[in-house]
């Protein structure tokens, strides 16, 4: 008697050079990953962070030096670039925000399927992206 069936697949672990790149992330997983960067460029840049605060509200003086950061830049850094640094830190504070009251309310209601987890998850993607797109229109001057 011959066997003609197929193989049986053979589960293996993922090699990061080789099969990452060609997987395919369900989107919850790609919003819980984001989260996580998100965090950790917002821990990344604090002292960023606490230096705008800072400069934006010590004095009249150290506020033209916020404003003038964002006008003709900061050292060797251009002014485009530190403000592509704000919107980075807008992403990262709007992500970040909007996937953990994702999270929160998937355990507060234990409404944890897979297509409530799909459209959370897009709904969260959606709504942190349009709303740095608005914020960084604004930034870079356009209204």
């Amino acid at each position: 008697m011959s066997d003609t069936s197929k193989p049986r697949p053979e589960f293996r672990n993922l090699n990061v050079f080789g099969d990452l790149p060609s997987y395919r992330w369900p989107l919850a997983a790609l919003v819980s990953g984001m989260h996580r960067i998100s965090g950790v460029l917002m821990f990344v840049l604090l002292p960023f962070i606490l230096w705008l605060f800072d400069k934006s509200v010590s004095s009249e003086i150290s506020f033209g030096q916020f404003s003038a950061a964002f006008d003709t830049g900061l050292g060797i850094f251009g002014a485009w670039f530190i403000k592509l640094v704000v919107l980075a830190l807008i992403w990262a504070y709007l992500h970040h925000l909007f996937a953990g009251v994702r999270h929160l309310y998937m355990d507060l209601t234990h409404n944890t399927t897979k297509d409530f987890g799909r459209r959370s998850a897009a709904t969260t993607l959606v709504l942190s992206l349009l709303l740095t797109a608005v914020l960084g229109a604004k930034l870079f001057g356009l209204y």
